[in-house]
């Protein structure tokens, strides 16, 4: 089984960060505060799935290329 590889980056960077599954969580509930950040990055998963950036806030998300 592949594990997806998740890059993050805030509105204000210019780079994109190889970014753990916590602190996905952990900035997605930042964003969101305790709407269900767990439901949100099921999501957010599902949607990166297609070469899509997805933003959450101020931090966009996409799966790690290459």
């Amino acid at each position: 089984m592949l594990v997806m590889k998740i890059q993050t980056q805030y509105s204000y960077e210019k780079i994109w960060i190889d970014t753990t599954e916590k602190d996905l969580l952990r900035m997605i509930e930042e964003e969101i505060g305790d709407v269900d950040p767990a439901g949100t990055l099921r999501y957010v998963k599902e949607a990166v799935k297609n070469t899509k950036v997805i933003s959450v806030g101020s931090v966009k998300f996409r799966e790690k290329r290459g």
